[in-house]
């Protein structure tokens, strides 16, 4: 009861009242067309259905007037319980899906329609006999009431009515996502949209947090320590390493945005190992110099291969540039046999900040070369860096 009554009280039930009420407007215009056969119009949604953009249709209308509070999460929250396909049929079974939907949607809103109309004439007759008045004309009660009865009895067909509104609502939402829904194609995809996005959040917060923390930090430090020293000359050392550090902090930065650059782009059109070239460009921007050999057809690489591969590639530039600075870098992509293989070698400097193997940049590399049922390899080689990766072609195809 309590559910109900708050239930009343939401902007969304009668959104949803609206919805529900939508398709009549087809069977009454048929019916002024041909009253003797109000069923004509289930079969005129038939190849209504079966057009493709007709799913995108009703995907917006049941997000604009179904579920209206949850349109805001989608662009943070993709979840099964607030999502509704906003793309045209690509499947035959979309189509059936749709076609079905459809059909539902008239029989209910025949429903629905019917008890708007004919309940609140319930009420108004009622009222009529309770005032001493006589009904006339489509007498809905089925025997002559006391007028202290038809008072009591007067609310009771418009609380049906909201109940009926209410329950249909939910019913007609509860349909809606399962026929209207994202398809196992869909989901899949935009669980990789948003795996890439978090990925991609993960990895400058990670950057930003080890170059801009790390100036902070000493910052702060040389400041606290000139203040409580009190000595003019040793302020001019803490003020000379704070410039030092902020500049070099400031340079960092610039060197991984660069890199990061190519995360601009849409999720759905990542970018593959065919487009490495401007990764390399980006890279000799900061000033590393890149000797990149590229060998074989990149561009028909199978996509996963080649969308990981191109990440991996990513990861190792920006960890050179982040961790050794513009130092000379050693790049070779090509097919071999079977397999994919990527190599990244730069000499480390007189003090590197490598970290050999914790850092998540590096799982992350491991990770995704284990997804595809290959490995990566990163660490020390012939007194530099190496980053190995070996991504088999077969079993992705």
């Amino acid at each position: 009861m309590h559910r109900l009554f708050r239930a009343a009280l939401q902007p969304v039930t009668y959104s949803r009242w609206v919805h529900l009420c939508v398709p009549i407007l087809m069977l009454a215009v048929w019916m002024f067309i041909e009253p003797a056969a109000p069923w004509v119009p289930l079969l005129i949604v038939i190849p209504m259905a079966l057009l493709p953009w007709m799913r995108l249709a009703e995907g917006l209308q049941a997000q604009f007037l179904l579920t209206p509070p949850e349109r805001g999460a989608q662009g943070e929250r993709e979840t099964e319980e607030n999502s509704f396909s906003t793309v045209a049929s690509r499947k035959w079974s979309d189509r059936w899906r749709t076609l079905l939907w459809l059909e539902i949607r008239l029989v209910v809103s025949l429903v629905t329609t019917m008890a708007t109309v004919w309940l609140p004439v319930l009420t108004v007759q009622l009222i009529t006999t309770a005032l001493g008045g006589t009904v006339t004309d489509d007498n809905l009660l089925p025997f002559p009431l006391p007028s202290w009865v038809a008072w009591l009895l007067a609310p009771v067909p418009l609380v049906l009515l909201l109940v009926l509104v209410i329950l249909l609502g939910e019913m007609i939402t509860t349909i809606g996502r399962r026929l209207l829904g994202p398809s196992a194609a869909e989901r899949f995809t935009a669980l990789e949209v948003r795996t890439e996005q978090l990925l991609e959040r993960t990895r400058i917060a990670r950057e930003l947090h080890d170059s801009i923390g790390h100036a902070l930090t000493v910052a702060v430090v040389q400041a606290g320590a000139a203040r409580a020293a009190g000595d003019p000359e040793f302020t001019d050392r803490a003020l000379g390493a704070i410039e030092e550090t902020g500049r070099a902090a400031l340079e960092d930065l610039e060197r991984v945005l660069l890199v990061l650059r190519e995360s601009g782009r849409r999720p759905s059109q990542r970018p593959t190992l065919a487009e490495a070239d401007r990764l390399l460009e980006s890279a000799r921007a900061s000033g590393a110099t890149v000797d990149a050999q590229l060998v074989g057809p990149l561009d028909q690489l199978p996509e996963r291969v080649t969308q990981e591969g191109y990440r991996i590639l990513q990861e190792a530039l920006t960890n050179v540039l982040r961790h050794c600075g513009p130092v000379p870098v050693r790049v070779r992509v090509g097919m071999v046999s079977d397999r994919l293989d990527l190599e990244v070698t730069n000499p480390l400097p007189d003090r590197p900040t490598v970290m050999a193997g914790s850092g998540s940049g590096l799982r992350g590399m491991r990770e995704r070369a284990a997804l595809l049922g290959g490995e990566a390899e990163t660490g020390l080689y012939k007194g530099g860096w190496r980053v190995r990766a070996r991504l088999p072609l077969k079993r992705i195809r």
